[in-house]
């Protein structure tokens, strides 16, 4: 059993069924598809790290475990809420109802906040610098979200830490009231002139 994972960290520790004392299990030493959880049970082999402490030299899930182990679980909904954020501008864009800056910018954004998470994630599970959450949350507010939306989920990264989702919901926030306001307010008519953002184009006005 995987009774204990920290997955920021990339290490935890496997009970054995037969009693006896915990081995530590490192991510390098997973066999298996997606990412570890705590509370699966799990097949393993030992060996020893060179000061002679026993370990996991390999392990995975067993059974319907492997089923489970593919993504998390938050991950279909996020693809569902990111694909259809971009594809709902874009469509909008298709029937000229929306410039094209914005679902390409969506686009884009989404797609270098989802490369941050990764390089975040390979960089706390090898203990190397990390990306300032400043930066990831510059990203997220600047039409980046939904793609991080997905890599928080497809990475388990971020999702636990109550002071940085905090953060990443303001971001959605404020960038969602910035469109909303850039794009049907009278007041907001001289920055869509400044962005090459034709109000004639737009059916509702």
């Amino acid at each position: 059993m995987l009774a204990a994972w920290s997955d920021d960290k990339g290490f935890g520790f496997i009970t054995p069924a037969i009693g006896g004392e915990r081995v530590f299990a490192h991510i390098s030493a997973y066999a298996g598809r997606g990412r570890p959880s705590a509370n699966r049970e799990v097949k393993y082999s030992l060996t020893e790290d060179p000061q002679g402490r026993i370990r996991a030299g390999q392990f995975k899930y067993t059974g319907i475990g492997q089923l489970g182990a593919r993504v998390a679980p938050g991950f279909w909904l996020a693809l569902i809420v990111a694909v259809g954020v971009i594809g709902g501008l874009g469509s909008a864009h298709a029937f000229g109802y929306m410039p094209m800056i914005v679902p390409a910018a969506y686009a884009a954004m989404s797609l270098l906040a989802l490369i941050m998470y990764a390089i975040d994630k390979a960089a706390a599970v090898k203990g190397r610098r990390r990306v300032p959450e400043s930066r990831l949350h510059l990203f997220e507010l600047l039409c980046g979200w939904p793609g991080a939306l997905i890599g928080q989920q497809l990475f388990r990264h971020k999702t636990r830490k109550r002071s940085f989702q905090f953060g990443f919901w303001l971001c959605v926030v404020l960038n969602v009231g910035v469109l909303s306001w850039l794009l049907f307010c009278p007041e907001a008519a001289l920055v869509r002139g400044a962005l090459g953002i034709n109000p004639l184009e737009m059916s509702w006005w």
